[in-house]
């Protein structure tokens, strides 16, 4: 039985992860990829699903979401199976990165006994090293032999590569007399700056919603989730977030943007809003998250360059974990965020009001430091007076534990 983890008007959200909604089931096996690690998820709906997609915009596509697109494109949206397998991309392969994509989606196809057309695939580690492909067809038979609907956590390790936990999420709402279910899993801890980044996310629902709809409502999520994180300012080859809807909760069919779409996207932004959040925290070698909201903006656009420019900076990210109230650095990201500003009129909040119409105001740099220093989430909030917008960042602080990851992560 699922346990209630909190509870509010619009949707309860409860133990789990993907396997949550009904019909969904997956595995997490070790195929040998990786040392001691599990390092291939299955994910599979009993019932063809609705699906959509978001990828990376880093020119070095890497060949499983050229492949994974080009079956999107030709099943009209329509997915059953995603693969995920972690240690290596399958990134700048060239055409041979290519053929074993293709082929690990035959391994898929002839396995569950499904149109290869209906089947995703997604790898996650390092760059420029072919598809271990005996490894991930033997690994394929215990994945496709273990898929249970509680192996979602099992699932969720597997996709893991330098991430410390697992990030998995799990809820419902109603639909009239009609309970939906939505589940999700992540990874990503390192070269995060969507647009998107060394991340992937999977989202699951029992939602009975047209494909127009499902990837509109992607879109309007990620954008203001998973495309507002930042670890390292890096984008990656591998990027993708899929969900899929399979329509088994029964709910009358959403085909337009009514009450029940409503509910739906809500409950979706919660979900990416979770994993998104959850990716910045276990950041390679992170120490605090760092939230920046950004209000009273022109626009929601001119609001995400401003919040963006501040969690991007490497100067800002250093000071919050050397705990320095060095407001000076977060301003000036804001000046260099390409929004034509008026600094006369900012207001600067870390902790409480530093900075009134661009001016500092009179406070303790010990209470700030030390506020700083003990928080392990840090909020920043930066009032332009511009407008009525705003839009809110996450991200991390920049410290010597990423360094020494990041050089020997190969």
């Amino acid at each position: 039985m699922q346990k209630i983890i909190e509870n509010n008007k619009d949707f309860k959200i409860v133990t789990g992860g993907i396997t949550y909604p009904k019909g969904i089931k997956a595995s997490g096996i070790r195929c040998g990829i990786r040392v001691n690690k599990k390092d291939l998820a299955l994910i599979y709906s009993e019932k063809l699903a609705e699906a959509a997609a978001m990828y990376t915009t880093n020119k070095f596509k890497a060949a499983p979401l050229i492949v994974t697109e080009n079956n999107l494109a030709k099943s009209k949206g329509k997915l059953q199976a995603i693969l995920i397998n972690s240690g290596i991309a399958n990134a700048c392969t060239g055409k041979k990165g290519l053929e074993d994509a293709w082929e690990t989606i035959n391994y898929v196809a002839k396995g569950l006994a499904i149109d290869h057309r209906y089947i995703a695939i997604a790898s996650t580690g390092k760059i420029g090293e072919p598809l271990p492909l005996k490894k991930i067809k033997d690994g394929l038979k215990e994945a496709i032999s273990g898929l249970s609907s509680t192996g979602g956590t099992e699932a969720a390790e597997a996709i893991l590569t330098t991430d410390t936990l697992k990030k998995e999420i799990a809820l419902t709402f109603w639909i009239g007399e009609k309970e939906v279910k939505i589940g999700g899993m992540a990874k990503g801890s390192g070269m995060i700056n969507p647009n998107m980044a060394t991340m992937l996310a999977f989202i699951t629902s029992d939602i009975s919603i047209s494909q127009e709809l499902l990837k509109e409502a992607l879109q309007q999520v990620v954008e203001k989730t998973f495309n507002m994180i930042s670890v390292d300012g890096d984008t990656s080859t591998n990027d993708m977030v899929i969900v899929m809807a399979n329509g088994l909760a029964g709910n009358p069919g959403i085909i337009e943007r009514d009450v029940n779409y409503s509910k739906f996207l809500k409950a979706l932004y919660y979900v990416g809003e979770y994993l998104a959040k959850c990716i910045v925290r276990d950041g390679e070698g992170a120490s605090k998250m760092i939230e920046v909201e950004v209000k009273n903006a022109p626009s929601f656009n001119e609001a995400k360059r401003v919040a963006k420019a501040v969690i991007n900076s490497p100067l800002v990210k250093t000071a919050i974990f050397g705990g320095d109230p060095n407001w000076g650095r977060i301003l000036a990201a804001v000046g260099y965020s390409g929004v034509e500003i008026n600094p006369e009129k900012v207001d600067l909040y870390l902790k409480e009001k530093i900075v009134e119409g661009g001016q500092p105001l009179k406070f303790s740099r010990q209470e700030l430091h030390d506020y700083l220093s003990s928080s392990q989430e840090i909020k920043i909030t930066i009032d332009l007076k511009m407008g009525k917008e705003k839009a809110t960042a996450w991200g991390c602080d920049l410290t010597y534990d990423y360094v020494k990851i990041n050089t020997k992560y190969s």
